[in-house]
């Protein structure tokens, strides 16, 4: 995952298992599950009581990019033709942006 520290100060503690992203023990995503056709962008928030939740809050914490789903040719042996087929999702491709919590 690429991770960009968007502002200074101390970032959320934050720990990558697999295709999920655990933020503070608090709230978990699946990011293959966000995966799309089309650039997907999750904001983490806190809110006023200083709990992390999906969307808009008090303050940014995080935001997470998943890139547009890929496709490659694969070609049908039957046929001269060829289709498509996704490329498998890779945690790697994701881009995590931490804002400083103070």
């Amino acid at each position: 995952m690429i991770v960009i520290d968007k502002t200074p100060g101390k970032k959320i503690p934050y720990e990558i298992i697999k295709n999920s992203i655990f933020f503070n023990d608090e709230i978990m995503f699946n990011l293959e599950k966000y995966e799309r056709d089309f650039e997907q962008n999750i904001d983490i928030c806190e809110d006023e009581n200083f709990s992390l939740a999906n969307g808009l809050g008090r303050r940014y914490v995080a935001q997470i990019v998943i890139p547009a789903r890929r496709y490659e040719a694969v070609e049908v042996e039957s046929e001269e033709e060829s289709t498509s087929e996704a490329v498998p999702f890779d945690i790697s491709e994701c881009t995590l942006i931490l804002w400083g919590l103070e």
